[in-house]
């Protein structure tokens, strides 16, 4: 994915992760900006399905040709679901950030998603 994209259906963290909640659950992935920065993504070190994670914290790790970075979690929850895709072909986060998500979360509360940045904001976080 060579232009950058922020789509405005998504909710953005500060460390570059994004956020689509539906009801109780959301899904995360890493931004273009977070891929761009990257490089090759070639491995995926994901949670364990029943994980829990905190918003902040660490829920795995991706490493790419020029380093390992850990994964920053925008919300709160348990894992529910892992991108087994992603696991097995790792570039596919350089190829579309957004369609390749990482994991599936059941969040702890959704009154979370309000402090995390619009697409407008987010693209002001990143000079976009």
């Amino acid at each position: 994915m060579s232009e950058p994209t922020y789509p405005d259906h998504l909710h953005y963290h500060e460390a570059h992760d994004w956020a689509q909640a539906d009801g109780e659950d959301a899904t995360f992935g890493i931004t273009w900006y977070a891929q761009d920065a990257l490089g090759d993504v070639v491995f995926f070190n994901p949670p364990e399905v029943g994980s829990k994670i905190v918003a902040g914290g660490s829920y795995g790790e991706l490493e790419s040709v020029k380093a390992v970075s850990d994964l920053i979690a925008p919300l709160d929850g348990e894992v529910v679901a892992v991108n087994d895709a992603v696991v097995e072909s790792p570039e596919l986060v350089n190829e579309d950030p957004y369609g390749a998500w990482l994991i599936k979360v059941r969040l702890s509360s959704t009154d979370q998603i309000s402090g995390l940045m619009g697409a407008d904001a987010y693209r002001d976080f990143v000079g976009a």
